[in-house]
């Protein structure tokens, strides 16, 4: 079976319940002095490497998970959970830094707000993932190198050196980013200038357009805002003019295979020509004659119903990642990404409502109903 690997980001998610029928607001909640009686807490694994590395784990890859946390309460917490995967193994166990966690806060009504602490997270570095490991694995997965410290500072150099030396080891590779604060040490990094130097590495790129458009056209971004007012940015978004020419910039900047996740209505997809494609390691299977030169839309599926958002981007990832180790050909492939997506939003976390591929193909070939109208391009 074709080895992966999934290192990066990775925390512990604790999301406080608040009682139904309770509304109050943000200010009462958060005054001094206030208690406020809440339902119980959801705990789950987060983070890329938890998301996409385990959701590929459940969908059949043998993939190994590689991150750093602290020796602490929430570390030896993160570690049962992963344990029951048999996903613990390949963690770095600091003594001096703490674990990453992240406190999602979702009121009644109001959109999630998160607190976060990157941790230990902040000194992952290239020299953590053994090269022998490495020059076994057919793909190497890295996520949300904006919330790892070593990742961003020096124009990302620590970044471009560990796709480069997994690419040198006959990896695959394949990139995932997260979204930037900007009041942050890495929202003062100059993001298009990572981006493009990083590109050249990277195999299958795969972020969110709102991650994508921040770091390459922070204008664009503002305007999208502007447009989108109160509703969510992707709702707003025209394919053709907005997110195709990101795409042609991560194509100029050396993308292969590009994968841009925009939100409930769908994913973009674009692949470099033929002769650019033949640079991906033979190990992961990839067909280059059915992969040259393809572009399109894949709308999502309708879910059966939204409790979460949390996670999907990243078990869509792990879907995508998964169907090319197997072999599949792009359109199945997307709609697969699509249909693990769709599954997600129906749990509270990101890997509860996952389903098998198999199921998955099974019910899209059955009609499962597509959202939106279907997109053409000119």
């Amino acid at each position: 079976m074709k080895k992966v690997i999934a290192a990066g980001h990775i925390c512990l998610d604790i999301t406080p319940v608040f009682p139904e029928g309770k509304k109050k607001r943000l200010d009462e909640i958060f005054s001094p002095g206030k208690l406020t009686h809440m339902g119980g807490a959801e705990v789950h694994t987060g983070g890329s490497v938890a998301n996409t590395g385990l959701a590929m784990k459940i969908l059949g890859a043998d993939v190994s998970l590689m991150g750093k946390i602290g020796k602490d309460a929430f570390g030896e917490l993160l570690l049962g959970l992963l344990k029951k995967y048999d996903a613990e193994k390949g963690l770095i166990i600091s003594e001096e830094e703490s674990t990453s966690y992240t406190l999602a806060l979702a009121f009644p009504g109001v959109d999630r707000i998160f607190l976060h602490n990157t941790g230990a997270n902040d000194s992952f570095c290239s020299e953590d993932i053994p090269l022998e490991q490495l020059e076994e694995a057919a793909l190497f997965h890295f996520g949300y190198p904006p919330l790892i410290r070593s990742m961003y500072v020096d124009g990302g150099a620590e970044l471009v050196k560990m796709m480069k030396r997994a690419k040198e080891a006959g990896a695959a590779t394949s990139l995932d980013m997260a979204a930037v604060d900007p009041a942050s040490d890495a929202g003062k990094a100059d993001w298009k200038e990572i981006v493009k130097r990083v590109l050249p590495y990277v195999d299958f790129f795969v972020p969110s357009v709102e991650e994508l458009c921040y770091m390459l056209d922070p204008e664009r971004l503002a305007d999208w805002r502007e447009r989108a007012r109160e509703r969510d940015i992707t709702e707003v978004l025209d394919v053709e003019r907005d997110v195709r020419p990101l795409a042609e910039q991560c194509m100029d900047y050396g993308a292969k295979v590009l994968l841009i996740k925009c939100g409930a209505p769908g994913m973009y997809y674009r692949t470099a020509d033929r002769q650019s494609l033949l640079e991906i390691s033979p190990r992961c299977g990839l067909s280059v004659e059915e992969w040259a030169g393809r572009e399109g839309f894949e709308r999502s599926y309708v879910p059966d119903r939204v409790l979460s958002g949390t996670g999907a981007g990243d078990t869509s990832i792990a879907a995508f990642l998964t169907a090319v180790l197997r072999g599949y050909p792009p359109e199945r492939t997307m709609q697969l990404a699509a249909a693990a997506g769709a599954s997600c939003v129906a749990a509270y976390d990101a890997l509860s409502g996952l389903k098998p591929l198999e199921e998955l193909e099974a019910r899209i070939d059955a009609g499962w109903e597509k959202c939106g109208p279907e997109y053409r391009f000119t």
